[in-house]
């Protein structure tokens, strides 16, 4: 018995690692109300900060689509530039709280999930905000491939005030 006790501890101390990223950065607050079936759909990655599974990636799509089980099927895919293939990752996302806000937990590889906040989203579902679980991450997102450059000042704004360090942003090619 106790030389299972050793892996048991290991495994139950690295899904706590991995598997707590669910919380929210200080002031930051889900859009609410939100409408899922209004959000389905391809968005385009306008702005992210850096992070090594999006390296080097342009013309970044993400697509929502809902699963037969009610999640939410997350389908990511971009064009590496540096080994010149299309890179695509595929998970699943779940409302952390009721279905009203825009506060969802996304996984792409078992049960590790990750925040996907959606702290702004203008009325007609155009353009949104996106943090997860620490202000490290940031996305914006749009329906269109290119913002005005007055969107994107205004976006960016919103993104410093909310406190993202808005000076390391990657603008990926769309």
């Amino acid at each position: 018995m106790v030389k299972y006790l050793k892996p048991l501890s290991l495994i139950v101390l690295l899904a706590t690692m991995f598997g707590c990223t669910t919380g929210k950065p200080n002031n930051i607050e889900a859009v609410t109300p939100f409408v899922l079936n209004k959000y389905l759909g391809t968005w385009h990655e306008i702005a992210r900060l850096d992070h090594s599974f999006e390296r080097d990636l342009d013309y970044v799509t993400a697509t929502y689509s809902m699963n037969e089980d009610g999640s939410v099927k997350v389908v990511n895919r971009g064009f590496n530039t540096q080994s010149k293939e299309w890179k695509e990752a595929i998970g699943k996302a779940k409302f952390v709280e009721n279905n009203n806000v825009g506060y969802l937990k996304v996984s792409f590889f078992g049960p590790f999930y990750g925040s996907y906040i959606i702290f702004y989203l203008e009325p007609d579902y155009s353009t949104a905000l996106i943090s997860s679980y620490n202000h490290d991450y940031f996305w914006l997102l749009s329906r269109h491939k290119q913002i005005s450059p007055k969107q994107l000042e205004r976006y960016i704004n919103i993104a410093k005030k909310a406190g993202f360090d808005t000076d390391k942003l990657i603008y990926p090619k769309q």
